[in-house]
């Protein structure tokens, strides 16, 4: 097809002109501004749907719905459907096996029946929501331009046009934003729509892979800028402008997660005070691609095309009204598959206990402070069993130090707290040898020796990848080599490897640590007066106070960080951990603290730990530093640790296939060989199962076996009494909490959209930006199914989070009534809210507090 043809369609088709390289305000007419400006809006509005998600070298969990909390989650659940085929609520076909297990209870159901507002409304009946369970129909989506248009009778002998144009797009962001793996790296001075442009007039195979041998013709009307596109598609389309926002969110959901990673990058920059476009740029592209194939076909197919793509989307509104009543079944079932576990877990908190548990009486030796990630719970619970002496917190695991690290000898600026907050302090690795011989080191020297290492590891990882040495390569290292598949086929028992030393001569390791960088004491003692308070222990120290940051052990995993801590940004627990606990110790900072009413005893002393969440080990950090008292405290406490550990290796052990009477040291090094193991697609759990956070006293819980499926963080009313603390906790470790929630919900609900498919078909894209599933398709966000899934049956349970909070309910409400987010979380249904009250339980629901309903018993 020549231009001559283009130009002259064009001026037969509905909103275009003549000609197809046309500006965005030529397109639009005298009118133009006034157009573009609610372009613009509509198109902005499409991209702020997308949430964003982190890289792999910092992978935090996100609910993928993030920016859709501002609508009721039937609704999006709806939108979802119809706007990409997506599924929100469990799957009915994994709620009919949970029925039939007797896992959901008629009472389950009759509860979600009374308590659903929708439910109560309509007059739903058990015998409806049954019946659903056997229709299992599901909304229908709403067809794109390229949908409609991809009907010729040869569509069934090639590749479609949706998922050719996916593979393009993708593949074209996967070229464009690599920056670490390939040798060669393409111009981004003019941003990436004008790459694509380039690189879709220069590609030769697309047009073949569609069926379109010609198609290169017809990319002589593709517009030059990325505004132009916009409005020469929409123009185009001559779509109903209520439904603009609608299909363009639609259009994104066809490469949600290369849009997903575009968020990521305008999230960092705005969280910097800047902007980012290149949301917008793919937007315009996956446009672009239908205005492309619309010239690919003849009048009277596009015209059909066109009649097609209007019918649907004319009744959009409608359409969703309709897929939200259809779906209010699922949300039913949503209800009634958390009442089951709510139920338990009322009756494990004694829901109609009068009054909270009386504290021990005995006097605590050791304070120990866990992250309050729901693998924690365990070990905290095992601890306390093991000595009674040991008292146990749970506070977010960055310790409340928002800084951003960077190792020794590297230009990397890594953050170390949670991903909705800016880091405020900076982090760097110094030399400080406690005595001895090395106590003359300096970090210059230390810095050199690494630089020397990492500039040979450059040249043989170059001589790897080059064709002409690959081969002279592997000769000359084959013993290397063999040494490591050696490793793989008999999985050592080899202690957690700390990758910020890698390239650190041996002897260097122990004396290279994190300190706070351009802070002076003033601003120290501030800082760790807040993170006492907040912790609850600032007038109550024990000789020992043990700071337990949490990282997993994983070999050839590209989703490792995360199983790490999410409250660091993927990252473990060790650099805040010595940070806080180096800082505490300082006379200086004691001083400081002294001034602002902190008395921190001569003899208190604070040392940083590391829990090991595949192995249950726990491990010391500069334990050299101790005087003698602290180190034989620390010492003391070793036995402890082992024998708590062997007490959570027990709990976990059927879960993973193992034997829970296997002897200690067998047990031990079972796991420790999961660890190491290449081929372990399963090291641990992470959070699966992950259901509840509770904030409140730990005697609100302490003894109770909660099964590793709540988050804890301590919390005490009578110490907060202008509610500051606990609008802290509703606004950030609630949040975190909460992302973790969804992302394995909405893994476990769809994992073909949410979650990142088969990890033994996962190749990485860019060194770190994420997977594809095999060599093509969308870039894949969300969990792995190993992850969420044994092979047999779902680990994770999608329930929405339970927040239970121990606090007047007027300290709760202020909080709700500030923070339009917390609000949307709490009656748009993503979440439940929970108060311990005197009598019992309270549930917080259209807008006062209830009697929680469920019967619980005692």
């Amino acid at each position: 097809m020549n231009t001559d043809t283009v130009a002259e369609r064009n001026k037969h088709t509905p909103g275009v002109g003549a000609g197809g390289d046309v500006s965005a305000q030529a397109a639009l007419g005298t009118d133009g501004a006034f157009a573009w400006q609610r372009i613009n809006a509509a198109c902005e509005a499409a991209c702020q749907a997308i949430a964003p998600a982190w890289p792999l070298d910092r992978a935090i969990a996100v609910n993928p719905h993030w920016e859709r909390i501002n609508r009721p989650l039937r609704q999006v659940a709806a939108r979802m459907a119809v706007l990409g085929d997506i599924q929100v609520f469990p799957p009915l076909d994994q709620v009919s096996a949970a029925w039939a297990s007797g896992r959901i209870t008629p009472a389950d159901l009759h509860y979600a029946l009374k308590t659903l507002p929708g439910a109560v409304e309509a007059g739903l009946s058990e015998r409806t929501c049954l019946e659903a369970l056997v229709s299992q129909q599901k909304p229908q989506r709403l067809p794109l331009l390229i949908d409609v248009l991809d009907d010729d009778p040869q569509r069934h002998a090639r590749l479609s046009w949706r998922q050719a144009i996916t593979h393009q797009v993708s593949q074209t962001c996967a070229a464009y934003f690599d920056e670490h793996q390939a040798d060669w790296q393409p111009g981004r001075g003019q941003g990436l729509y004008a790459f694509w442009r380039d690189l879709i007039t220069h590609d030769h195979g697309i047009g073949v892979l569609m069926g379109l041998p010609q198609l290169g013709k017809s990319l002589a009307a593709l517009p030059a800028t990325r505004q132009d596109a916009e409005s020469w598609v929409l123009q185009r389309l001559a779509l109903p402008e209520a439904a603009w926002a609608d299909y363009l969110e639609a259009v994104l959901l066809t490469v949600n997660g290369w849009a997903s990673w575009c968020a990521y990058l305008r999230w960092q920059a705005t969280l910097r005070g800047g902007s980012d476009e290149h949301l917008r740029d793919l937007l315009a592209i996956r446009l672009a691609w239908g205005a492309i194939l619309l010239d690919c076909k003849d009048d009277m197919a596009a015209r059909h095309a066109f009649a097609a793509v209007q019918g649907h989307w004319r009744d959009a509104a409608t359409l969703l009204k309709q897929a939200e009543a259809q779906l209010l079944v699922d949300e039913v079932w949503q209800v009634a598959f958390e009442a089951g576990y709510q139920r338990t877990l009322a009756q494990k908190l004694g829901a109609t206990v009068q009054t909270a548990m009386p504290a021990a009486a005995t006097e605590v030796e050791v304070q120990a402070a866990f992250c309050i990630d729901v693998r924690s719970e365990p070990m905290r619970r095992a601890l306390e069993s093991v000595w009674p002496a040991v008292q146990t917190i749970g506070f977010a695991g960055f310790f409340g130090l928002p800084v951003a690290y960077s190792p020794l000898a590297t230009a990397v600026n890594r953050p170390q707290l949670p991903g909705l907050l800016a880091p405020a302090f900076h982090v760097t690795d110094v030399v400080v040898p406690a005595s001895g011989p090395d106590a003359r080191l300096s970090s210059e020297v230390v810095s050199d020796a690494r630089r020397t290492r990492f500039a040979l590891s450059d040249q043989l990882h170059a001589a790897s990848r080059w064709p002409g040495a690959s081969f002279s390569y592997v000769e000359a290292a084959g013993l290397g080599y063999l040494g490591k598949l050696f490793q793989w086929l008999k999985p050592s028992r080899r202690a957690r490897t700390r990758d910020d030393l890698a390239g650190l001569p041996g002897r260097y390791k122990a004396v290279c640590r994190p300190v706070l960088d351009g802070i002076d004491n003033p601003a120290k003692a501030d800082l760790a007066a807040r993170v006492l308070h907040a912790m609850g222990i600032a007038h109550h120290l024990a000789p020992l106070v043990v700071l337990v940051g949490h990282g997993s052990q994983s070999t050839n995993n590209a989703h490792a960080a995360a199983l790490d801590c999410g409250a660091c940004c993927g990252q473990t627990g060790e650099v805040n951990a010595r940070v806080l606990a180096q800082m505490l110790n300082d006379p200086a900072v004691r001083t400081g603290l002294n001034q602002r009413g902190i008395h921190v005893p001569a003899e208190t002393v604070f040392v940083a730990a590391l829990h090991n969440t595949t192995t249950d080990e726990i491990e010391g950090f500069d334990l050299d530093l101790l005087g003698p008292a602290a180190k034989a405290r620390w010492d003391r406490l070793q036995g402890t640790f082992a024998q708590a550990g062997d007490q959570v290796r027990r709990e976990r052990a059927t879960r993973l296939g193992l034997d829970p009477t296997t002897r200690h040291n067998q047990l031990l090094t079972r796991l420790q060989a999961r660890a190491n193991d290449g081929a372990q697609t399963r090291p641990e759990w992470g959070l699966t199962g992950n259901a509840a956070f509770i904030i409140a006293p730990r005697q609100r819980t302490q003894g109770t076996v909660l099964d590793g499926r709540c988050f804890l963080h301590d919390y005490d009313a009578t110490k907060d009494a202008d509610g500051s603390l606990l609008e802290l906790l509703m606004t950030a470790p609630m949040l975190v909490t909460h992302w973790i929630n969804w992302q394995y919900h909405a893994s476990t609900c769809d994992q073909t959209h949410m979650g990142c498919g088969n990890k033994l078909l996962h190749n990485v894209v860019g060194g770190h930006i994420g997977v594809f599933e095999g060599n093509g398709g969308d870039l894949r966000i969300g969990l792995a199914k190993q992850s969420v899934h044994d092979g047999q049956r779902w680990m994770h349970e999608p329930l929405r989070l339970t927040v239970i909070i121990d606090a007047p309910q007027d300290a709760i409400e202020r909080v709700i009534a500030r923070h339009a987010t917390v609000r949307h979380l709490i009656n748009n249904g993503w979440l439940h809210l929970w108060r311990f009250d005197e009598p019992g339980l309270q549930r917080y629901a259209d807008g006062r507090w209830q009697v929680l309903g469920l019967d619980v018993g005692v």
